[in-house]
């Protein structure tokens, strides 16, 4: 078995890497490692979580250890898609060039351009940039990559994804003819492939997996779930989300939701929020500041879910990630493999479980093609088929007749000469209401029918209803002889 003993490094990257708890280099990192140290241009093609980014810093940091930066031209550049990958290319590179006197500088966008240029007028020998951010510095004249000795180009299909090319071949064709070029990227679109065969010179071609393949560390599945009703499907989505989670039980230590839309990432955040799980947003358009403390909570534990968009699906070292949940199934089958890259990292065992609604099992086909396996699928939680729905409508029955009123009864039944002692009380309050129809009809106006009559409000005096009783008249039921 080899060891990074074998690979000819620097004593002092070798120090650092012992430091670091290393002994066995990856399959990716054994193979172009070795190609990387004789000068020669390697296209690594290798799944997410294998080690790349070491596969490029360990031999750069050995092979600038002699020589020495010159003022705004760094001897080697560093181009990642995402700030967050910047970032962590730079933490690689502080942890194995820490027994080195080698210079770096991050440019990444967020950060003030006075603190960055301070760093590049002094000389760098490692400038580690995301491509927008380094064409503004170049702009603007504070920058030349004249020097350039090694160019380095991070999750290359990411850049494609994220319209970086135009970006890319613009930067290759400022750098040196003669510059040793190291091209690394999980999958290879027809685009990937013409500017390698257009930029790099005879490259050694690393491959240590079948392009977008999936760790077999990773248990995956998908729930199928179809909404009750079209305009309801986010809200039930969210709901069998929580379900999902709370079904994985202990087994989840913490996970990474990941959405298609930044508009979802907080909407989200925000229901696991309110339901009393520990969650917190990332996308692009947060400040840098915001994003560093959110990814910074989430290695350290405070935060238990982290809620993204693709942005943080790409070269995210964060190896105790033990879910990883894809709210929305991703449109682009590759960013499947890269999302669920995130968990069962370095030989861990992780859980990556898809939501997928009727309308996305296209897309899930999509992604099985791709990934030549089926996906298991699993059944929604009992709790999620059955949240949320109304309950089932009670056949109409016909509604109870209303209590007959007095008024009623004394207009739909004709007192008898010889009524009841019972029946008297009813006829002396009805007989208020029969009153102004007894005098409409002496007027000579014809009275009301009965469903009017029944209408009619109640009586107003002092802006309040009238109490229905007898009056100051003597009713006449009551001249009557027994």
């Amino acid at each position: 078995m080899i060891k990074f003993t074998d690979l000819e490094l620097d004593p002092r990257v070798l120090k650092a890497v012992e430091d670091a708890g290393y002994e066995k280099p990856t399959p990716i990192q054994a193979q172009a490692i070795p190609f990387a140290l004789q000068g020669r241009d390697v296209l690594g093609i290798a799944q997410t979580g294998t080690g790349k980014t070491a596969s490029f810093t360990l031999p750069m940091i050995t092979m600038l250890g002699k020589g020495r930066a010159r003022a705004r031209m760094p001897r080697s550049l560093v181009l990642a898609p995402t700030r967050e990958l910047a970032a962590q290319v730079a933490e690689n590179f502080e942890i194995y060039a820490k027994h080195t006197k080698l210079t770096m500088a991050l440019l990444i966008g967020g950060v003030s351009f006075k603190d960055q240029d301070r760093l590049i007028d002094r000389g760098v020998d490692v400038l580690i940039a995301t491509p927008g951010r380094l064409l503004d510095h170049f702009e603007r004249g504070k920058l030349m990559l004249t020097g350039v000795q090694i160019m380095v180009v991070d999750e290359a299909d990411r850049m494609l994804d994220m319209g970086f090319i135009p970006d890319i071949e613009r930067i290759f064709k400022l750098t040196p003819f003669t510059r040793q070029t190291l091209f690394f990227s999980a999958t290879m679109a027809p685009e990937i492939t013409r500017i390698t065969q257009e930029f790099l010179h005879n490259p050694e071609r690393v491959e240590v997996a079948r392009q977008a393949t999936t760790s077999e560390t990773i248990i995956q599945a998908a729930c199928v779930f179809k909404p009750s009703r079209k305009d309801r499907t986010a809200k039930e989505k969210r709901e069998l989300l929580r379900a999902l989670i709370t079904g994985e039980g202990k087994t989840l230590t913490n996970a990474i939701v990941f959405c298609n839309r930044k508009v979802d990432v907080d909407i989200v955040a925000k229901s696991l929020k309110k339901h009393g799980l520990n969650a917190a947003p990332i996308h692009g358009d947060l400040d840098q500041s915001v994003r560093t403390r959110t990814l910074t909570g989430f290695r350290d534990g405070e935060i238990m879910f982290l809620i993204a968009s693709d942005v943080a699906a790409r070269g995210l070292d964060i190896p105790n990630v033990s879910h990883i949940f894809n709210y929305d199934v991703p449109i682009h089958s590759e960013d499947y493999v890269h999302r669920i890259g995130r968990t069962g990292r370095a030989g861990r065992e992780g859980r990556a479980i898809t939501l997928c609604s009727t309308a996305e099992e296209k897309y899930l086909s999509a992604i099985e093609d791709l990934v030549k396996q089926p996906i298991p699928r699993i059944d929604p939680p009992n709790a999620a088929r059955h949240a949320d729905k109304k309950p089932p409508r009670r056949a109409k029955t016909a509604e109870p007749a209303a209590p007959v009123t007095a008024v009623e009864t004394v207009e739909e039944t004709a007192a008898p000469e010889q009524a009841a002692p019972a029946a008297e009380k009813p006829r002396r309050q009805s007989e208020k209401l029969r009153e102004p129809a007894q005098n409409k009809q002496a007027a000579g106006k014809p009275s009301q029918d009965k469903r009017t009559r029944d209408k009619r409000k109640p009586q107003q005096k002092n802006g309040k209803n009238a109490v229905v009783g007898m009056g100051d008249h003597v009713p006449a039921f009551l001249q009557r002889s027994l």
